[in-house]
């Protein structure tokens, strides 16, 4: 008995896109170090000043740059440890 296409088992690969958000302040040094965390781990992040777009600060109240929201959801304040930032990514 053959197997036609339709009877062989599906494998479906699931790529999950994550949206990384660096809020920062204008003169934000800790905010560079941040960014070349990233860049090292070859992670692609969009960089916002929140005094030029306000609304971030509605929705992620910092107090203190850099916030990371990763997926929408503010993880991190200032500089987080490299393997911290390294779990959240997996997660």
């Amino acid at each position: 008995m053959s197997v036609g296409i339709s009877d062989r088992p599906k494998i479906v690969c699931k790529k999950r896109i994550m949206k990384v958000e660096i809020l920062t302040t204008p003169g934000c040094s800790n905010c560079s170090v941040v960014e070349k965390m990233l860049d090292e781990m070859k992670i692609p992040y969009e960089v916002i000043d929140v005094t030029e777009k306000p609304e971030y600060l509605e929705k992620y109240p910092i107090y203190t740059a850099p916030g990371i929201v990763i997926n929408e959801k503010l993880e991190f304040t200032g500089v987080p440890k490299k393997q911290e930032l390294v779990e959240k990514l997996k997660t």
